[in-house]
């Protein structure tokens, strides 16, 4: 998923695909331990979506903060 998507995505909704990522993420692991994993760079891309989610999130909470100040 790209950044620019996320950016323009509603926080709620957001929210929703951080928890289907991080349940993605979670299978992907146990086909990781089990040898059923047939690209093992999909764990990286996961993470990485997961990591961008949590930037925009995280920038969202310091505009807001600013703007109420």
């Amino acid at each position: 998923m790209e950044f620019k998507e996320l950016k323009e995505k509603a926080t709620d909704a957001l929210n929703e695909t951080l928890a289907e990522r991080r349940k993605h993420l979670f299978t992907l692991r146990g086909q990781a331990v089990t040898d059923k994993l047939e690209d093992p760079t999909q764990l990286g891309k996961a993470r990485r979506d997961i990591a961008r989610i949590y930037t925009v999130l995280r920038q969202r909470e310091l505009e807001a903060s600013k703007t109420a100040k």
